[in-house]
């Protein structure tokens, strides 16, 4: 059931939510306003309203969102049944402190130089929409709402659904 939170129980929710999400699915704007989606590895930073992730600084995607900064950022985790959709708007960030601050040696397959990379740059989304879908994740809940459905026409407890502006 969809209920109404405060912008920090938002945050906080989406940020339990994407925690252990190791690839996201980030969506930019091409040239000719195509959408392009690639998987992106997540850092393991709390989430407080903005998303970081390493990139190259000479990528495609660097190009795209220097002339279209509005991009959206998935988050699937079957397991859970939790699904998560950010939109906002990316920068790259050029800061060898954050660099060093956010750096997982796991990197390096991408930047074999590590943090010494001339590539090697940040891509900050401060994300200002989300929505969310958090279902109950057991096998036995899906059984129980599959019968009850089944005996009543109604559906059982659908989770937690909510589309808000942070």
């Amino acid at each position: 059931m969809s209920e109404t939170k405060t912008h920090d129980e938002a945050v906080a929710k989406i940020a339990t939510m994407i925690k252990d999400t190791r690839i996201a699915m980030l969506t930019s704007v091409t040239e000719n306003g195509d959408l392009h989606s690639r998987p992106m590895a997540t850092l393991d930073v709390e989430f407080d309203g903005d998303l970081w992730f390493f990139t190259g600084k000479h990528s495609p995607k660097v190009h795209q969102i220097e002339e279209k900064p509005r991009v959206n950022v998935a988050f699937s985790d079957p397991e859970n049944q939790t699904y998560v959709s950010l939109s906002g708007t990316a920068s790259l960030v050029s800061d060898s402190a954050k660099n060093k601050e956010l750096w997982n040696p796991a990197l390096q397959a991408w930047f074999p130089q590590g943090l010494d990379d001339p590539e090697l740059s940040l891509l900050k989304i401060h994300v200002d929409g989300a929505e969310y879908w958090d279902a109950p994740s057991s096998a036995v809940s899906h059984v129980v709402g599959f019968v009850q459905a089944k005996l009543t026409g109604k559906s059982g407890d659908p989770g937690d659904h909510a589309k808000v502006e942070l």
